[in-house]
């Protein structure tokens, strides 16, 4: 399944898990109701002057219908805003510590080093990194509605009992969840479920607080009993509500583990370092049990189980089986004697921080043919060449630039130096307007890191802008506000659009947007079929006028990817050589964004046939693919195209 038909499929399941909680709701609505009418006719008794119901019982009863009904959707409504925060609020929730840009310690940095690969691999912003101290199982999971504000979480045992092949087969595991669609359904599973679960939690305080009140109180003090009829059906309701509410997380995750653990293996070419991972899980006394945290509400989104629930509540599928799918030969009583105190694991060298000198990089000027379709079947779906490439690269990157991207001051100068204009035509327009708003030594430091851009390759800008956003998002809301501002007024500066240069600032505005604006909504809007046309015209024209030198070679550029379009794209009259703003750009893309799996797919083949019209992919071009992928949410890898033999 490729990535466009996962995201599909998450949609799917989304819409499925919306059905679910409305049937729960209602349900959970009508035994509330039930609960309050039993106990209304539980106190009219002859002896109280009251038999059977009356009139006046139906207000209360509809006010209990209504009242529940907000009750469970106000609770979910409350969770998914508190969620919306970010992966990182649910980390932090689960007790974990934010492993800084800028670790010393051997076993963070290696870790963080993992992440940043794993994200240059993926193509996708370097998530927020944290570690559950408390935690001495072996565990892991990724958070968050989208890549942007995703966050990868470990365990203490994850970071001290796990070498750096079985560390790197779990957050691939991650990603896997990241990539496919996975993490935001989860995330959104949280908040659903809330509204079910809380009622259980107020039940059993109704029945704590209406026991005491019933030894107290006399016969003529009727509330009590009434209270705590009530209170223990809100109980055995919300019982039943964990009962179900554990059946759908298990529903929902169990055959998604299995396919983010095969994902982990292709993008690392090799089983041993997941399986054997698995393996100490299951050889190890704490397994991935969760005991400083409660892991009720996120089991569904653990590498392991994380607690003892088994047969139809268990979120994940039994341990051996998964081993099994990876490793054939294995059996129940293969597992290892994993000793917390002989195996902790320490820093092996791999992660050393010194650069390498050069990189050979995969990306060639000049190369061979590259056909749309192998470039859109990569989307979502890194693999191990991809893998090994994103720590050569990382390895490669100049210190000075590499420093910059893990400190939270520098990687906000960092960032201003990767959006100015590469070809210099504005290059002195925008250094006088950082030096009226930055000063003159914080524009000194911008230079230098532009002129050591210019120096090193291009494959090196994205990785880095990606590699900076953990440093970035440590700064306060209104400081990221002024930078996406700033940033604007920069590629605006000449009122004419740099494609390279806007894609860069889309960038930098949608990761940033989570940070800037918690509660603001990134759901797609929905689009009209004539606009979504209209706005994949406007992009094939953009990505057309890069890199061709004549009007006859755009217009053939331009008519090769709008043919991959449909037949409607032929009966157009447009010119490449038609105006397209930076606000018109940003709304097509805006726009775009409402594609299905199925359309992305089909633009981003005509986005590539474009800027491959002449059948060789620079490495500007294939640059100008990845960012406007990124811009479409469409996570492209490095696009790895090899020299021809001439």
């Amino acid at each position: 399944m490729n990535f466009f038909d996962a995201q599909d499929r998450a949609r799917r399941a989304s819409t499925w898990l919306v059905v679910i909680y409305i049937l729960a709701t209602v349900l959970i609505v009508i035994g509330v109701t039930t609960i309050v009418g039993f106990a209304l006719y539980s106190v009219s008794d002859p002896a109280y002057g009251s038999t059977g119901f009356s009139a006046e019982h139906v207000p209360v009863l509809l006010a209990t219908a209504l009242i529940t009904a907000l009750f469970i959707f106000g609770a979910s409504l409350f969770k998914t805003a508190v969620l919306s925060a970010g992966g990182g609020r649910v980390a932090s929730q689960m007790g974990g510590t934010l492993v800084p840009a800028d670790v010393s310690d051997p076993l963070r940095r290696r870790l963080r080093n993992v992440v940043e690969e794993m994200a240059i691999a993926s193509g996708v912003p370097v998530p927020e990194i944290y570690v559950l101290e408390e935690e001495s199982s072996i565990n892991a999971f990724a958070a968050g509605f989208a890549p942007g504000d995703a966050a990868v979480a470990v365990t203490r045992g994850t970071l001290e009992l796990l070498n750096r092949d079985e560390l790197q087969g779990v957050i691939a595991h991650e990603f896997s969840h990241i990539l496919n669609g996975d993490m935001r359904l989860n995330i959104r599973l949280m908040g659903v479920l809330f509204g079910i679960l809380v009622l259980g939690l107020i039940g059993r305080m109704i029945v704590r607080g209406g026991y005491h009140s019933s030894i107290i109180s006399s016969r003529r003090d009727r509330s009590a009993p009434v209270i705590l009829v009530i209170g223990i059906g809100l109980a055995i309701l919300g019982g039943v509500g964990v009962f179900f509410a554990r059946l759908i997380k298990a529903a929902v995750s169990r055959q998604r583990e299995y396919l983010a653990d095969a994902s982990a293996v292709q993008f690392t070419r090799q089983s041993s370092g997941i399986a054997n991972a698995l393996k100490k899980i299951g050889g190890y006394t704490q397994s991935s049990y969760l005991t400083a945290a409660d892991p009720e509400e996120v089991s569904h989104m653990l590498f392991g189980s994380g607690s003892k629930l088994f047969g139809l509540f268990a979120t994940h599928p039994p341990l051996t089986e998964r081993i099994k799918a990876l490793d054939p030969s294995f059996t129940d009583t293969d597992y290892p004697r994993v000793d917390a105190t002989a195996q902790r694991m320490r820093d092996d060298g791999t992660d050393a921080d010194g650069r390498i000198a050069g990189l050979t990089t995969a990306i060639a000027s000049g190369g061979t043919v590259v056909l749309p379709e192998s470039i859109a079947d990569t989307v979502g779906h890194p693999e191990v060449e991809h893998v090994e490439y994103a720590q050569r690269l990382r390895l490669a990157i100049p210190q000075t630039l590499y420093d910059a991207a893990h400190s939270s001051e520098f990687a906000f100068l960092l960032t201003l130096a990767l959006i100015l204009d590469r070809k210099g035509k504005t290059l002195d327009s925008q250094v006088n307007l950082i030096r009226e708003r930055l000063g003159s030594e914080r524009t000194g430091l911008i230079q230098r890191y532009y002129e050591e851009l210019a120096t090193t390759g291009a494959e090196f800008r994205l990785p880095l802008l990606e590699i900076s956003f953990p440093a970035l998002k440590l700064r306060p809301a209104p400081q990221l506000q002024f930078l996406v501002e700033l940033a604007s007024r920069l590629i605006d500066i000449d009122g004419q659009v740099d494609l390279y240069e806007y894609c860069y600032y889309r960038i930098l505005m949608s990761s940033l947007g989570q940070a800037i604006d918690p509660s603001g909504r990134r759901n797609a809007r929905r689009s009209r079929r004539k606009d979504l046309r209209l706005a994949a015209i406007n992009l094939l024209l953009m990505v057309a006028e890069q890199g061709h030198e004549s009007d006859a070679e755009r217009d053939a550029a331009f008519r090769s990817g709008a043919a991959l379009l449909g037949e409607w794209s032929k009966e157009l009259a447009v010119s490449p050589r038609a105006a397209v703003t930076v606000e018109s750009l940003d709304h097509s893309l805006d726009v775009l964004l409402a594609l299905n799996g199925k359309g992305r797919r089909q633009l981003l083949r005509a986005v590539t046939a474009v800027a491959a019209h002449d059948e060789h992919l620079s490495v500007a071009e294939a640059e100008l693919i990845r960012v406007v992928c990124a811009t479409l949410d469409c996570p492209l890898p490095p696009i790895l195209v090899r020299n021809s033999p001439s």
